[in-house]
């Protein structure tokens, strides 16, 4: 269900623009078109056999070279196992909340150049439903260079027994921020939020729920929401394409216990999970490079070959500032994308081995079919932009498939959301085939970067 954004007060009144104007004008001219387009795409789709090679998936046609056999063998093991998720994603069921005495807990909010909306991360974690004498927040600037320390000391000031303010004299990275705040903190427990986030009220003690009922489980993971989605068109698409890849995924890997990145917008971390690997994770190095980029993925690496259980828990809201152009959003993937190439090679080193008693084997198969995703799509691509040229057609043919196939896709967007935002993830396949198939095979050629890019 959709979050009531009543539960986020310093949101109402907020993007009241003339360009908010414009998008929700745009908003009602796509909720006519879009529909439109779909229905075209639908029966240009089965006039033209747009999945005619879907249908021979199991005849011998398919494996006729080994080219083609490797294509149809992949396309079976991918759509298997999408049921397989698809499957875990339908059982997946958030945590209640335990009876009994509640541990103390600390929030960490690293902050670098965020300006006024570090404060409403600040108040919002200050305004939980969590007992104040159990919780405490750790706001760290981190050598900001304008006036986020003024908002930090002002928030401070309001809650003076509640908010911790510390602040570095030059930028030493997000990585020492979180480091400060783990060796500081008091708590059992460690809530981490960006301060380009809001959380609910409820959400401290639902990101803790899983690590009270269950002793296996050292980390959890936060449900993700876009706080401006309401501010421009890139943040409507980012707004659908966040619920199908963390919600629907996330929930999925919840069911075995191996979600793959604890995010940095809002994570929970049980202390003795930390305490063994914290100066390990702060020292990590990649290609002799000092690793300063993907530290949410990282920790979540360290934590995991411990042997403990990763879970998310829908129920633990957190609203987050998304990029609202291009140029922003290409920086933003490119970090998450050399992140996961980077932190993909630590967790070969230990997903195959005995780092945990039970419910190794769809982690394994996971991790196989991420990986083997990646070379598969851009080498099939390849040869997809040739037949562009050799037969126009297929374009059509193509195009025209992508739109039933993105719709079969919003079915987990449209049973989670209830609301009409999923044309918005339609025009994303478009825009993300045209304009992003770039930025993969970038961020794998310049894995060395270690640059954060929109800091």
């Amino acid at each position: 269900m959709r979050s009531n954004t009543t539960a986020f007060p310093w949101i109402q009144g907020k993007w009241r623009t003339k360009e908010e104007q414009r998008v929700q004008v745009l908003d009602l001219i796509l909720k006519i078109m879009v529909p439109a387009f779909l229905l075209a795409c639908i029966v240009l789709s089965f006039k033209l056999g747009s999945f005619n090679g879907y249908l021979k998936l199991i005849s011998r046609q398919s494996y006729a070279t080994p080219l083609m056999a490797l294509g149809a063998a992949f396309t079976l093991a991918y759509l298997a196992f999408q049921v397989v998720r698809t499957v875990l994603w339908w059982r997946y069921k958030p945590y209640p909340l335990p009876s009994g005495p509640l541990p103390r807990v600390t929030v960490i909010v690293p902050a670098y150049n965020e300006g006024a909306m570090v404060e409403n991360a600040l108040y919002s974690a200050a305004a939980s439903d969590y007992p104040s004498d159990l919780l405490e927040i750790i706001c760290i600037d981190d050598g900001s260079k304008d006036d986020t320390w003024f908002y930090i000391e002002r928030a401070q000031k309001r809650y003076p027994d509640l908010i911790k303010a510390i602040r570095f004299p030059k930028n030493r990275g997000k990585k020492e921020g979180l480091y400060t705040g783990f060796t500081k903190g008091k708590g059992e427990f460690f809530v981490t939020i960006d301060s380009d986030s809001v959380i609910a009220p409820d959400t401290i003690k639902q990101i803790i729920a899983p690590m009270l009922k269950d002793r296996r489980i050292g980390a959890v993971a936060g449900n993700v929401k876009v706080y401006n989605r309401a501010q421009s068109l890139l943040a409507r698409m980012l707004a659908v394409r966040f619920v199908l890849a963390f919600d629907f995924l996330r929930a999925s890997q919840s069911i075995y216990g191996a979600v793959t990145c604890t995010p940095g917008a809002l994570s929970a971390y049980r202390r003795k999970a930390l305490k063994p690997i914290l100066e390990k994770w702060r020292h990590q190095t990649f290609m002799g490079l000092p690793a300063n980029i993907g530290e949410d993925r990282a920790l979540t690496n360290f934590v995991m070959r411990q042997g403990y259980f990763i879970t998310y828990q829908r129920t633990a809201l957190v609203h987050t500032v998304v990029p609202e152009s291009y140029q922003g959003l290409c920086r933003m993937y490119l970090r998450w994308d050399r992140s996961n190439f980077r932190e993909s090679w630590v967790q070969l080193a230990f997903i195959f081995t005995k780092y945990r008693q039970k419910h190794r084997l769809l982690p394994i198969i996971d991790f196989f079919i991420t990986q083997i995703e990646f070379p598969l799509t851009y080498l099939f691509l390849g040869l997809l932009m040739l037949s562009f040229f050799v037969y126009p057609l297929v374009m059509v043919k193509f195009f025209a498939g992508l739109g039933v196939i993105t719709l079969v896709y919003m079915f987990y967007y449209i049973y989670q959301e209830r609301d009409l935002e999923f044309i918005y993830g339609i025009l994303y396949s478009y825009f993300a085939f045209l304009l992003l198939n770039w930025v993969q095979p970038y961020a794998f050629i310049t894995l060395r970067n270690d640059r954060w890019l929109t800091r």
